[in-house]
């Protein structure tokens, strides 16, 4: 389940006390580790543990695996497909992984909390594939109060709840709120025990079986609001810096693959998030992978949310203010932006 998803709109959301660095959970798979296709390569490095989850901008990583990209890079990847997106950053901060797919406010929030974490990579922009699905009576945001809404607490689409509600004059406290695990929360939506759902995809199309439900509104209405990344301990990065550049080089040469392999590439995809191919394709439409170049520009400086470190410096402020962590974070340590640069510089 994208224009640079740091948290757009924060300023105005302060005084909410609800804790919005998660993203995209899943909850239908127990943790497990892929297969390698073929024997690594000679000479390859040690193993490095990656997590990710159920989210569009993340299936890219089955693809590197199936079609034997990290070994062509003469990488040994132990690819972890976590059950709950909770977990898998759980697992980075304990340090039982070398590196996760997460997003900028888990990462800030974790290293708050003590973790050592670094941001080497963009993976995605959520436009639309995270959305409050709603019931057919239900015509505008304002129609929401005194309604029961579930989601899945603390993450991005709870926040993504909370900014629409913002932008209708309403908070949480008009609403009846339901705190349930995505794959629940979909299903709570579905036998009608809730009147509306925040969820992101694939649980989307779970949501979508009730019988005249429809999307409310979305990521896409909040340019900039959830963004995802690959991030290491801090340890790995400076003990395996060629391994770091190696899973970078994986990434944009599995991005390649895709585009000039879509079909099979997207079979694989489809197959990773349990839907059909059909299915898969209309989430593509809602996440936007970063280039090369978008990558580039996200790292650098600047005074806007697509900018990584003023979106992380707004966290960090939502986050003090609110209460949700107790130290400010040193936004500046929690980007390498070296491996992106070095993949540009080598292909021009």
């Amino acid at each position: 389940m994208p224009r640079l998803r740091p948290v757009y709109c924060i300023l105005f959301l302060f005084s909410l006390t609800v804790f919005i660095g998660c993203s995209n959970p899943a909850n239908k798979i127990t943790t497990q580790t892929t297969q390698q296709p073929t024997p690594i390569a000679s000479g390859a490095g040690s193993k490095v543990k990656v997590g990710f989850s159920a989210w569009p901008g993340w299936f890219p990583w089955q693809v590197a695996q199936d079609k034997d990209i990290f070994n062509k890079n003469n990488l040994n990847v132990d690819l972890k497909w976590f059950d709950g997106y909770t977990e898998s950053i759980n697992t980075l901060t304990t340090g039982q992984i070398d590196a996760n797919s997460q997003t900028l406010g888990d990462t800030v929030s974790s290293v708050a909390a003590g973790g050592d974490q670094v941001i080497v990579l963009v993976n995605d922009n959520s436009t639309g594939n995270d959305k409050i699905i709603v019931s057919k009576e239900i015509q505008s945001i304002k129609d929401l109060k005194g309604k029961k809404v579930a989601a899945e607490e603390g993450t991005v689409d709870h926040f993504l709840l909370l900014l629409g509600l913002e932008k209708a004059g309403l908070s949480q406290k008009d609403i009846i709120f339901v705190p349930l695990e995505t794959g629940k929360a979909a299903a709570a939506f579905v036998a009608g025990k809730v009147d509306a759902v925040a969820v992101f995809a694939p649980f989307t199309t779970e949501a979508f079986k009730r019988l005249g439900s429809k999307e409310l509104f979305t990521s896409k209405d909040f340019p900039g609001a959830i963004s995802d990344h690959l991030v290491f301990t801090r340890k790995f990065v400076e003990a395996h810096p060629e391994q770091v550049q190696e899973m970078v080089d994986s990434w944009f040469n599995t991005l390649d693959y895709i585009k000039a392999n879509k079909a099979t590439s997207d079979a694989i995809m489809a197959k990773r998030a349990g839907v059909s191919d059909k299915e898969y394709q209309d989430y593509a439409k809602g996440t936007r992978i970063f280039t090369i170049a978008e990558n580039l520009l996200a790292f650098q400086p600047g005074t806007q949310m697509t900018s990584l470190q003023f979106a992380a410096d707004k966290m960090n402020e939502f986050l003090l203010n609110a209460k949700l962590i107790k130290n400010k974070v040193d936004t500046k340590k929690l980007f390498d932006d070296r491996f992106v640069k070095a993949y540009a510089a080598k292909h021009k």
